[in-house]
């Protein structure tokens, strides 16, 4: 079973940054794909950027490359987002997911992950 719980969200001003991290509590976390995903109000779930399960590749979606890197440490069962230079509309509740197999080998897609976090707010002020 996984169970993922994200932290490291909160206030930045523009041009600030912030570290997103995500715990998984089971035991399988090594063998999952994972991803980050954003939700602005109003707006539908955006993929962010994701990672293999073992590292080895890395996508992100193309308002965040050079801003943002997605790593991952399977001896802690964690993922970490990294955002640098934040702007206004980088906030959003943003939430971490896993996907054992990217069936369609489209890790932007929501359905390619099995579970999901709770999410963590992030606000970046102008």
């Amino acid at each position: 079973q996984v169970q993922l719980v994200e932290s490291g969200g909160g206030l930045a001003q523009a041009g600030g940054s912030l570290r997103l991290s995500c715990v998984d509590s089971g035991r399988t976390f090594s063998t999952y794909n994972m991803g980050w995903f954003r939700q602005a109000p109003g707006k539908g779930r955006e993929f962010v950027a994701a990672i293999t399960w073992t590292g080895g590749n890395t996508y992100y979606t193309d308002s965040v490359k050079g801003r943002f890197t997605i790593s991952r440490d399977n001896a802690k069962n964690t993922v970490y987002l990294q955002m640098n230079s934040l702007k206004p509309e980088d906030t959003a509740v943003y939430y971490c997911a896993a996907g054992r197999i990217w069936t369609s080998r489209r890790p932007h897609l929501v359905p390619e992950y099995d579970y999901w976090g709770q999410g963590t707010q992030v606000t970046v002020s102008s």
